[in-house]
């Protein structure tokens, strides 16, 4: 897998004979390179909008995208997350023996958002929380979701105020001291917009799980799945 250059545009689609780009209302080609893989040979900015065509179909998400403003089915958005940050660290700290609180971001607070959270940080530190492990936030369908049938797994759910938010949630827990846990499903997806399988292998037929076909680890290509 190439490095992730947050100002370009890539895709992996080993079977693909095109594919395109639909950026902000445009169609542009992307240029086949090395072991499946496609590029915008051209930089785009942070907000821009854009989708997949793969073989002149129907536009599709990013299966790497970090923001889905319009829900599982609508285009990804360019977000570049080291433009965010300020660059605060905090110690990894050692699990056995904190106390943890388990938080799910759409329903901790009325307005079911990261920056609602921060509001109550202060009540958590003095409740004695040293650990808060945030339920899963990968885009879902619908508003208020457990998180456990996210399809596009790099997206911070636009309805808990997105990447940007969560960074500063994480920032503003560890300013308080407390370290933050991300609980995450990689080992399945939800039904509804669940597009991978368009762009490549990502499921291996050898295995099926309760919630549907398994993502493939262990058959062909599964070393860019992975």
């Amino acid at each position: 897998m190439p490095p992730r250059d947050y100002q370009q545009i890539c895709v992996w689609a080993p079977d693909a004979s095109t594919v395109d780009t639909l950026l902000d209302g445009n169609r542009l080609p992307l240029t086949a390179g090395d072991d499946g893989w496609w590029t915008l040979p051209r930089r785009v900015r942070e907000g821009q909008r854009y989708a997949f065509s793969i073989d002149g179909g129907d536009p599709r998400p990013d299966p790497r995208s970090l923001l889905q403003p319009d829900g599982v089915h609508g285009p990804s958005e360019v977000f570049d997350p080291r433009a965010q940050s300020e660059g605060s660290t905090h110690p990894a700290i050692d699990l056995r023996g904190k106390v943890q609180y388990e938080l799910h971001v759409g329903t901790f607070t009325p307005e079911g958002t990261f920056d609602a959270a921060i509001g109550h940080l202060d009540d958590l530190a003095a409740l004695g929380v040293q650990a808060i492990e945030v339920m899963p936030v990968a885009q879902t369908p619908g508003h208020r979701n457990w998180g456990y049938d996210g399809v596009d797994l790099y997206a911070t759910n636009a309805d808990y105020g997105g990447p940007a938010a969560f960074i500063r949630f994480i920032e503003a827990a560890h300013a308080r001291g407390i370290g933050v846990i991300l609980d995450v499903v990689y080992n399945h997806l939800g039904p509804e917009g669940n597009y991978l399988a368009e762009f490549g292998p990502y499921f291996n037929p050898a295995h099926e799980t309760p919630w549907g076909p398994a993502v493939n680890l262990d058959g062909e290509h599964a070393g860019p799945v992975r």
